[in-house]
């Protein structure tokens, strides 16, 4: 048990204070941080939350977009030092905790209802 409680007090210091409170079916973009050669940059990365899993510094999400006709999917880990900043841009109706349907949909078909209940941050 004091093992657990190490853990978890060095990993409160690492997690990050500032996030959004996101759900599945939440449009975000997601500023993630890029390597390139001695420079770094910030590249946005749009698209809808399709996954949430785990908790604490394990947290992570799953963003999926249409990428010249093919479908894109990443998984963000939210406490990383790489992901700079995550804005909720719409918030979606899910009645669902993952939408892996939306996989096999195309163009109108994936959209989903906006959800009003909360103002955006």
């Amino acid at each position: 048990m004091k093992a657990e409680e190490l853990i978890r007090s060095i990993e409160t210091e690492y997690l990050k204070s500032d996030l959004p409170t996101i759900h599945v079916g939440d449009t975000v973009r997601v500023g993630v941080r890029i390597q390139e050669g001695g420079k770094e940059r910030v590249q946005p990365y749009e698209g809808t939350v399709i996954a949430m899993r785990n908790g604490g510094i394990n947290e992570t999400i799953t963003v999926r977009r249409i990428f010249q006709g093919v479908g894109v999917e990443r998984v963000f880990l939210l406490h990383s030092p790489r992901v700079a900043s995550i804005k909720v841009l719409r918030r979606g109706k899910a009645r669902r905790a993952k939408l892996y349907y939306l996989r096999d949909r195309v163009g109108k078909a994936t959209r989903l209802k906006q959800r009003f209940d909360r103002p955006l941050d």
